[in-house]
């Protein structure tokens, strides 16, 4: 790939969706493994992440460790200076925070919340099946 590859957040929503249940996560997943896009998080969103596996999904938090470090590997891992306080949902502006300091192009999510926002200083909000359907404008 030429050019810088596009950035993305992945909700929690998404990554444990793509982890515990495949379908059009697991796709988006796959493509951050195979270098076609990039991925942005931060310690904040990883440890909601670890809190919601440990919680709601305990068959999944057997291979947490292994899935920890694999994530990361592949996703930038960032720190962000600015605090936001627009959605009703802490976690979701903690995501807000992680893509504007990793200036990523996309929050990929199944929150509606996030949804309505459709867009916050040009990171576009929107749905893995979204997210799949522009993919095939740069992922050949």
């Amino acid at each position: 790939m030429d050019e810088d590859p596009v950035k993305v957040i992945l909700d929690t929503n998404i990554l444990i969706s793509a982890l515990g249940f495949g379908g059009k996560p697991r796709k988006i997943l796959q493509l951050i493994l195979d270098n076609q896009i990039r991925a942005i998080t931060s310690s904040l969103l990883l440890a909601e992440f670890e809190d919601v596996i440990n919680k709601k999904f305990p068959q999944l938090s057997l291979y947490f460790e292994r899935i920890n470090r694999q994530i990361r590997r592949k996703f930038k891992i960032v720190r962000p200076k600015k605090s936001l306080d627009i959605l009703k949902d802490d976690d979701d502006n903690r995501g807000l925070e992680a893509a504007l300091e990793g200036k990523c192009q996309y929050v990929i999510t199944g929150d509606k919340e996030l949804l309505d926002l459709a867009v916050y200083k040009d990171i576009k909000i929107i749905t893995a099946e979204q997210f799949l359907s522009l993919s095939n404008l740069w992922i050949s």
